[in-house]
Order: structure tokens, then sequence, then C-alpha cells
């Protein structure tokens, strides 16, 4: 063990992942006793008996039982389906107007107003124009993911950009650099760190929409899985479903981290 400022004590390199697994783990023990607990003082009650579905022990045998059903993979394969299109859509658009946004101070002002009021409302806000817009629901969800995917995207390039070190944009104008050399062999290079996190961001973003989005009434993905085990009143698949759903965007978030620590740049997206 070693000691460090402020009389932390820190154990050697080769523990920190045993020493990292051990807390998850116990953080995971505690939570799950925490659910138990409360599900037991609420279920147990007088005429509650039939929301027992929602505690661990059946919800655990649902979830063991989903992971074998092919079904569920399928619509876990049209739910990703829907987030990598709505996402590839959003960074299409949103990584440009970033960048553009963090380097022009005056479109930074232009657009500060509009960027700052449509961020704020709420992607199923537009569900009602989704559905008019789009003549399929499978148009109408992407559009939503979309909107609720680009800003994150936008507002954290765009903070990347106005970071990039001014002295080597000087530097590139003094030896002849065009802004758009500028901005293709400086500002967007440097700029990387925040731009995956950016992706980051939108992916938990577009996780968190789509559930909510595929209730618009289309008969494959997660969403639909959560309406058809409320509507027959099989709370505990309803619950093994909600928990695959967080496992299967714990993971989404842990591969695009671990994609940014092999490439060298993990950065402020380290949390």
């Amino acid at each position: 063990m070693s000691v460090v400022a402020n009389n932390v004590i820190t154990p050697p390199n080769g523990q920190h992942w045993l020493v990292r697994f051990c807390y998850s783990f116990l953080g995971g023990l505690l939570s799950v006793a925490l659910w138990a607990i409360i599900g037991h003082m609420l279920f147990s009650r007088p005429g509650y008996e039939q929301f027992s579905g929602f505690l661990p022990g059946p919800a655990a045998r649902a979830l063991a039982r989903l992971f074998l059903d092919s079904r569920f993979w399928l619509s876990a394969a049209a739910s990703l389906s829907r987030v990598v299109v709505g996402l590839s859509v959003a960074f299409a658009l949103g990584l440009p107007a970033g960048v553009l946004i963090g380097y022009y101070r005056r479109l930074s002002l232009t657009t500060d107003l509009s960027v700052q009021f449509l961020r704020m409302v709420s992607p199923l806000a537009w569900m009602p124009v989704a559905l008019l817009i789009f003549k399929s629901f499978e148009s109408a969800i992407d559009f939503l993911i979309t909107m609720a995917t680009i800003w994150p995207i936008i507002l954290t390039t765009a903070a990347g950009v106005s970071r990039v070190n001014p002295q080597w944009i000087n530097m590139a104008r003094d030896q002849g650099a065009r802004d758009r050399q500028v901005l293709t062999k400086i500002v967007v290079p440097a700029c990387v760190p925040h731009i995956l996190t950016s992706l980051r961001l939108a992916l938990g973003v577009a996780w968190i929409v789509l559930v909510p989005a595929e209730f618009l009434g289309v008969s494959s993905g997660l969403g639909y899985l959560i309406n058809d085990a409320r509507d027959t009143m099989e709370y505990d698949r309803l619950m093994a479903v909600v928990i695959a759903i967080g496992i299967l965007g714990f993971f989404l978030d842990g591969a695009v981290r671990l994609a940014m620590k092999r490439l060298k740049w993990y950065g402020d997206a380290r949390t």
C-alpha cells in the first residue's frame, strides 16, 4: 500500500481492479437488499400481493427465462438498430454544427438562444409532431432519438472546440492556413476527446428515450416488451425487462468507455 496526498491510501496498481470490483459488488448487494426490503414492505400488504412479481426473487427467475427467449434478443436488436439510426443522424448533423458553433464566435452568439431553448424541450414532446410528419412509427422513433441526442453532441463538441489552444490556431494562420484547413487539421483532432464524450452522453440519452418512444405502437423492441408484460399483468417479466434494459445499457456504455481508453482519448470522459 502507498500513501498519497491528503493521507489517502491507495493500493498498488495491480490491485486497483480488485478493489473496484469489491466495492462494486458490495454496492450491488446493498442495492438488491434495499430493493427486497422496500418491495416486501410495499407488496406484502393486503391487496397488493399481485405485485409480488416486482420482488428480486421472481424478477431474477423471469430474467433468466428472458435471456433464453429468442424473442427478447430480436426485440433488443430492433431497439439497438433504432438507437444506431437516430444517433447516426444526430452525429452527422450535430458534429459539424458543434464544430462551427465552437469556432465562430458570432455564430455561437447567434445560435445560443435557439439551441438552449430547443435542448430544454422534452424529446417526447415532439411525439405528436413526429406522428404527423412521418408515415411510419419507425421513422417517428428515429426522429425522437435524433432530437434527444443532437444537443449533447452539439454542445459538448462546441465546448471542446472553444478550448483548443488559440496559439495553435494562430500559428496555423501565420503559415497561411485557411479556416477549412485549421478546422480539419487542428481543431477537430484536438477536440476528439470531447467528440467521443459527446457520443457517450448521447448514447445514454438515446437509451433513456428509446423505451417511451417505442410506446408509439411498434410490434418489436424493448418498449413493446414492457407494454406487453404490463397488459398481460406479468409483473415479474415486466421487472425482468426493466433490469435487462439496465444491463444492456451498462454494457453499451462500458464498450464506449473501453473504446475511448483503447484509443488513448479517455480524457475528460472519465467518471
